[in-house]
């Protein structure tokens, strides 16, 4: 070629170096070669285009292994991908090995990989000997680097024996992966097998051999010495009591390796190879790297099943069994679920008791810590709480001395000074009455059989174990039939990362969707806290808290019939008492109205609602000396629903309408009452009163009716 004359094409020069091209794009799964390319690879020696699995099907599977991790590594350092490469005929020999160079890149938009590069044959050295493992342009131990990455990862995120087999089981080591694997441990003074690959199915239940026997796996036990064999007559030679056990298996080669945690050998790794191989150094020192994390990985993985299991029988040990239709007219499910890890073991507790009187007790609480002295002192709280309720005590009576006996406990031995939360509930499964006293633990929450979801305040006091005076009043509501009770430790709400507020929120979706039964209805509260789907529904939180979960669901049976199973008519109800000393409480009527209207179609006439039944707490709390009752329900009649809203109390003067100065104070309540409600009145109630008021639901969003022509006068004195 002449100075100044153009420079030969590049497809041109590529051919006259018998030097392919292919690009490849894993979005599209497609690989176009050209003449040379194709040619090499086993096909017509024109430019054509493959599928992946086409490719596949003319590539050494273990070079195609290979080749993953070197474009990942490439990519990751910005260097081009060097890979030697074993082109398969139709019978599965190698015809050639080519060499393959490409420049790697990664869209993120596709999360794929885009490869142009270069196919070129090389000679191929004799396997098993240093030139079969002496790499080309270094690729190997490229591929090398790669592997070991992705075997330590994989192994460090085995969480049991058998995800660490699984590991081993599918090592892919580049240039000589082994055919057929085997984990060897120790028991007493026996070799036996933990897992195996490629062998007997069944193996490992029935190998038992004594550590003095000449066999390679138990010698290197017995040495804390690797062994390696690099032909069957190397092993027969120096193994010929034990050679007809690897014999029948048809190996060439065979790698025994010390599995090494804090200077102990606690096993055997034996990698089988259906090929010679000489076990250079570099060879070796793969092996060996993956000996020490698959001890490690195994250790790890042993030691959290010991205590998995010992948290396990613990807790079950200390938890009822609760049989079917334990209570009459009614049903309860209960799970617990350990989720702190290893011997992080909780004093989270339920339980169901039996009285005296022929009701039954359902108990939930939290013992402070997560260490086996919680679980211990919880039992021991549990066993009081028993006791005291199998004497006939009133639920806050139970509370009382089970603070006072938790108390002296920690009086007796200060390093045991421990709290709990707990919520006790008498449940009388003829009338659904039920009795609540709280220390310190969340509030229980009712799902109504329209799937509403309200949270039901209850009077508490502090957590048992503080204060061996304390007090713990009762609350009194009542589960109608249909409706379902959840009781729950903190660890259902906050569990992910959660506070109060969206914990609760989380739960009450779960609750309102729900149509399943309430084996059912467990699972799914437990799951949406603690499954794979949690992780999508993560709180405001930074650090993701686990936390032990225990819960209670108790539901009563409904009156209606298949077609109706609520039971005409349909009503929803909820009572709360607001009393003088607690005027707090007022906005907790507040938020519980708002809960049982969640769905009311006019936010307008909510607003007004919470808005009339703050004005009539108020006006019991601050013109009388009683307590006041609020009674909300909502009913669904022939021309739409509708809501009720009373307010009772004991005290002797009937409220009655006056007009106030502008600068008054007081003395709007009953004005308000009637430019806002349809229906309004004032009923006389033996010892007291009680003032209600009624809205209807409009049949469109923003279509309010006209309250005045609907709405009778109140009472004028």
């Amino acid at each position: 070629m002449r100075t100044g004359e153009p420079l030969p094409p590049m497809a041109d020069v590529l051919a006259l170096l018998d030097t392919g091209r292919w690009h490849w794009d894993t979005a599209t799964g497609l690989v176009v070669v050209d003449g040379v390319a194709a040619r090499l690879l086993g096909l017509p020696a024109e430019e054509t285009t493959l599928t992946e699995p086409q490719v596949r099907s003319r590539l050494h599977p273990v070079d195609w292994n290979e080749i993953t991790g070197v474009v990942q590594l490439a990519v990751t350092e910005g260097t081009l991908a060097e890979v030697r490469i074993r082109v398969m005929d139709d019978q599965g020999q190698v015809v050639r090995v080519v060499r393959s160079r490409s420049k790697p890149t990664f869209d993120p938009l596709r999360k794929a990989y885009v490869l142009t590069g270069t196919l070129q044959e090389v000679t191929e050295p004799t396997p098993g000997t240093p030139a079969g493992r002496r790499t080309v342009i270094g690729e190997w131990r490229r591929s090398r680097e790669a592997f070991l990455l992705d075997a330590g990862r994989a192994l460090a995120e085995a969480r049991s024996t058998q995800e660490v087999l699984r590991v081993a089981a599918n090592l892919a080591m580049p240039g000589f992966s082994p055919d057929g694997s085997a984990l060897f441990g120790v028991a007493g003074d026996q070799l036996t097998v933990i897992g195996h690959h490629g062998h007997e199915p069944g193996a490992e239940g029935s190998f038992h051999m004594p550590l003095d026997t000449a066999y390679p796996a138990a010698e290197v036990i017995r040495t804390g010495r690797a062994v390696y064999l690099s032909s069957p007559e190397q092993y027969k030679a120096h193994y010929p009591l034990t050679w007809p056990l690897a014999e029948r298996f048809g190996r060439q080669s065979w790698a025994f390796l010390p599995l090494v945690v804090s200077g102990r050998t606690m096993g055997t790794w034996l990698a089988a190879f259906a090929h010679p191989v000489a076990f250079t150094p570099d060879e070796r020192s793969v092996l060996t790297t993956v000996a020490r994390m698959l001890a490690q990985a195994l250790s790890r993985a042993g030691t959290a099943e010991s205590e998995r299991a010992l948290t396990d029988g613990l807790q079950r040990s200390m938890l009822p069994k609760l049989g079917p239709q334990r209570i009459p007219g009614m049903s309860v499910a209960a799970r617990y679920v350990p989720t702190g890890g290893g011997l992080q073991v909780g004093g989270d507790w339920y339980d169901v008791i039996p009285l005296p009187s022929g009701r039954f007790a359902l108990v939930i609480g939290d013992v402070q810590g997560h260490d086996v002295q919680a679980a211990g002192i919880m039992g021991q709280l549990r066993t009081a709480l028993r006791a005291y309720a199998a004497e006939g005590h009133r639920p806050d009576a139970v509370l009382s001395r089970a603070s006072r006996f938790l108390y002296g406990i920690g009086e007796a031995d200060p390093y045991e000074l421990r709290f709990a939360t707990c919520l006790y509930v008498e449940v009388d499964p003829v009338g659904g009455v039920l009795e609540i006293a709280r220390a310190g633990h969340p509030d229980p929450a009712v799902r109504m059989p329209d799937a509403t979801v309200l949270t039901r305040p209850t009077a508490g006091g502090l957590p048992l174990g503080i204060d061996p005076d304390a007090d713990y009043p009762t609350t009194r509501i009542v589960l109608e039939p249909g409706e379902t009770m959840l009781v729950c430790t903190d660890g259902l709400i906050e569990t992910g990362g959660h506070d109060l507020d969206t914990g609760w929120q989380r739960l009450r979706d779960i609750l309102e969707h729900h149509r399943g039964g309430l084996e059912e209805l467990a699972d799914a509260l437990v799951q949406a806290v603690h499954g794979p789907s949690s992780h999508h529904t993560t709180g405001p939180l930074i650090d993701r808290r686990e936390d032990d979960i225990a819960l209670l669901l108790l539901s009563r049976q409904s009156h209606g019939t298949e077609q109706d199973p609520v039971g005409p008519p349909w009503v929803r109800r909820t009572m709360l008492t607001v009393e003088q000393a607690e005027p707090e409480r007022v906005s907790e009527a507040r938020q519980h109205l708002r809960e049982l209207l969640h769905d009311w179609c006019s936010p307008d006439q909510v607003d007004s609602a919470v808005l009339l039944l703050s004005e009539m707490l108020t006006n019991v709390l601050v013109h009388t000396d009683t307590d006041a009752l609020l009674v909300a329900e909502v009913v669904d009649g022939r021309e739409g629903r509708r809501m009720r809203i009373e307010v009772t109390d004991a005290g002797d003067d009937l409220p009655h309408r006056r007009t106030p100065g502008e600068l008054a104070s007081s003395g709007r309540g009953l004005l308000l009452i009637e430019l806002l409600a349809h229906t309004w009145g004032v009923d006389p109630r033996g010892k007291g009163k009680s003032i209600w008021f009624e809205l209807h639901e409009p049949h469109e969003p923003h279509a309010e009716p006209d309250t005045a022509a609907q709405r009778r006068a109140g009472p004028s004195r």
